[in-house]
């Protein structure tokens, strides 16, 4: 069996490890809702039917509680022929209630043998947890991970299905923040993106539009007071332009913000740290700061935006689609191969299946399981 990180998917499409007859595939989409969560949905569904005459695939009804508290959704390429146009998961999705032992049981007990699990890094982090009971109970089980996360920041993998849609979509905020900034005298945009350890989403946004003049991101640390801070920008580019407009990822700033705004290492039910509202924070900060000092050049104006669910719920551009249909088709032939325990994803331009454990603790020395195998 070969022992790389990357398994290129001819190598295995001429080994079929399950009977078409035989199968009964679910799929699950679980954490927050990303631009082409549809689309992965019917390619795997369509993938299973037209290319392996699979006729029995569920679709677990919102995230992983559903495996135990609610009802299935039956799925036929008719079902999803045309989910791709809309935004959102047709499947629902939840965070949390990952209840390992109940999960399993209820894929034991319905007969599945195939679990797509569409998911960022908590998802894929309970997907392995399953695959380790599904393991530790012997069943004939494959679980395979198709990653998501629209702020593009899942290690290995060179990039995430939505991301493309997404910083699309953030250039119509950053437009309409710089038209209304330009048009009212020292007026500041400040368009708040999704981000929370990354800045891809935004400075690729930033990027792209040219009409951004300050971009605020978690990986490079940013102070407001003195030489060389953001306030003394503020100023220096008010006075050149009579307008600005600042970008930043919800991530950055958080270590600026006083105790009494912090969480105080409050998580979600994904297991994230939740972060206060830096697009309010700094706003805020901006105007007491202008105020201050008005007699330099005047009062300011402050327009806010902060597009985030505006950009997770709209349907995946072309690219994105085209990209979630290479991943769900990806992941099918990994599992209908017998691969189990993996994640599929490009890694430097090779689609790949990557093992749980690797993807998770970004190692680099362990291979995907094959059912059946030791």
């Amino acid at each position: 069996m070969n022992s790389n990180l990357c398994f290129v998917c001819k190598t295995i499409y001429s080994q079929v490890y399950f009977k078409s007859d035989e199968v009964h595939a679910c799929i699950v989409t679980c954490g927050g809702l990303c631009p082409g969560l549809n689309t992965v949905i019917r390619e795997i569904v369509c993938g299973l039917h037209y290319m392996y005459g699979v006729s029995k695939i569920i679709g677990i009804d919102g995230g992983y509680m559903g495996f135990y508290s609610k009802n299935t959704v039956t799925l036929t390429p008719k079902v999803v022929n045309d989910i791709h146009k809309r935004g959102g998961t047709v499947l629902g999705t939840s965070r949390g209630g990952h209840d390992t032992s109940k999960i399993v049981d209820s894929i034991q007990d319905r007969g599945i043998n195939q679990v797509y699990v569409i998911g960022g890094d908590g998802t894929q982090k309970g997907a392995a947890v399953i695959y380790e009971e599904v393991r530790r109970r012997g069943l004939k089980v494959s679980v395979a991970g198709i990653p998501k996360t629209i702020d593009n920041d899942i290690p290995v993998i060179d990039r995430s299905f939505g991301f493309d849609t997404a910083v699309e979509e953030a250039q119509r905020a950053i437009n309409a923040a710089h038209v209304e900034a330009e048009s009212t005298e020292n007026g500041i945009g400040v368009v708040k993106l999704m981000g929370r350890y990354s800045g891809f989403i935004a400075m690729y946004a930033t990027l792209a539009s040219r009409d951004v003049d300050c971009c605020l991101i978690p990986e490079s640390p940013f102070f407001l007071e003195g030489k060389g801070g953001l306030f003394q920008f503020i100023r220096k580019r008010l006075k050149e332009n009579g307008h600005m407009v600042i970008v930043i990822a919800e991530g950055a700033g958080q270590d600026l913000l006083t105790e009494s705004m912090q969480s105080m290492g409050q998580q979600d039910a994904s297991g994230n740290k939740q972060l206060q509202d830096v697009g309010f924070w700094i706003s805020h900060r901006i105007k007491v700061h202008t105020f201050a000092i008005r007699a330099d050049f005047g009062l300011t104006v402050m327009i806010v935006a902060d597009p985030t669910y505006m950009i997770r719920a709209i349907p995946g551009n072309a690219s994105d689609n085209v990209y979630c249909t290479l991943l769900a088709q990806s992941a099918v032939h990994g599992a209908m191969a017998g691969y189990t325990g993996f994640t599929c994803g490009p890694v430097n331009g090779r689609h790949s299946y990557i093992p749980f454990n690797v993807s998770i603790a970004l190692s680099l020395s362990l291979s995907p399981s094959r059912i059946g195998m030791k």
